[in-house]
């Protein structure tokens, strides 16, 4: 009887810490999920893919990327890696552009929802079809004031980093355009050369081999800087309007996120990796190759940025008249 009695409590025992073993297994200890909320081409699924494929290297699993696409500012994406559980296993690539979804009425939540995590970005730049008629900006804006809101113009999706960058042209330049949303910049970029839109806003990053084939022609960097691209030197917008330091520039801060409700556990093990994928060559050799400025930060200081950009974007939007909610009543303050 004390033979069974032992043995069946040493099973009991083993099974106990068996599943002890196993509800205590260190993050991560199976594959995780980044879902990019703009398209498959774009920045921000290309610095996802990137850094993620050097963040692997310092985890014990892979991460696949997949691309979860519409809404309002990227808002599919976001509302979809909501409702997955706050343990680490779903991630959101995400980019500045996402800060406008909820004056925009596309989620109630404010950014602070996230513990995000900075690569970097890329300065924006207004390019048209290598076969365009228009050389200049000046030559563009002057066709637009001659037919105001009938030139259609990509900006990858309503309240994005490019369609603020459009409105504040259009503010700075007394001159209208017609917005076409995309679902990304990539499919804003292949419209403009496939002759569907005018003209494309779009980051540095983004343009850089179609401008190098051919493909797009630069009109001009809505940075105070100009640039050289292929040979050339794009002029800076700011050197033709002098209002648009009144809007522009907008950064942006391309990178990724994981629920703030997440455990120390879970944040400590992606910092832990991404400082080392930021570290390393790789990251800066493609940053330098793809025309990208490095960032770096996370947790509270990734956070800081954000809600900085948050704030700016959101009243930049409101005295645009782009805005169905106001930033106020979320709680939002004006910068």
């Amino acid at each position: 009887m004390k033979r069974t009695f032992a043995r069946t409590a040493a099973a009991a025992a083993l099974a106990l810490g068996l599943a002890t073993a196993g509800s205590a297994q260190d993050y991560p200890y199976r594959d995780i999920t980044t879902a990019v909320v703009w398209g498959a081409g774009g920045g921000t699924d290309t610095i996802n893919r990137m850094i993620m494929a050097e963040m692997e290297k310092h985890l014990p699993v892979s991460i696949n990327v997949i691309n979860q696409t519409g809404g309002v500012a990227g808002s599919n994406g976001m509302v979809y890696v909501m409702n997955q559980p706050d343990d680490g296993y779903t991630l959101v690539g995400l980019s500045e552009s996402n800060v406008t979804a909820a004056v925009q009425g596309g989620w109630d939540k404010t950014f602070d929802y996230w513990y995000p995590f900075i690569v970097g970005g890329s300065p924006d730049l207004i390019s048209v079809p290598a076969s365009s008629p228009y050389s200049t900006l000046q030559d563009l804006v002057d066709a637009a004031k001659a037919s105001p809101g009938t030139i259609p113009a990509a900006a990858s999706g309503a309240g994005s980093i490019h369609h603020l960058n459009l409105l504040a042209i259009q503010q700075g330049a007394d001159a209208e355009f017609r917005f076409v949303p995309y679902k990304g910049s990539a499919p804003g970029q292949e419209a403009a050369i496939a002759g569907e839109v005018e003209l494309v806003v779009t980051s540095l990053a983004e343009q850089a081999a179609l401008i190098e084939g051919g493909q797009l022609k630069p009109l001009a960097m809505l940075t105070p800087e100009s640039a050289e691209i292929a040979g050339m030197t794009v002029p800076s917008a700011f050197d033709i309007y002098d209002g648009l330091d009144q809007y522009l520039p907008l950064k942006q801060a391309i990178g990724f996120a994981v629920h703030n409700s997440a455990s120390d556990d879970v944040k400590a093990a992606l910092t832990t990796a991404f400082d080392a994928a930021m570290a390393s060559d790789t990251v800066a050799e493609w940053a330098a190759a793809n025309n990208y400025d490095i960032g770096g930060q996370s947790g509270a200081e990734a956070q800081a940025l954000f809600a900085t950009l948050e704030s700016t974007f959101a009243y930049t939007l409101k005295d645009l008249g782009a805005t169905t909610v106001d930033p106020a009543s979320l709680g939002i303050e004006k910068p």
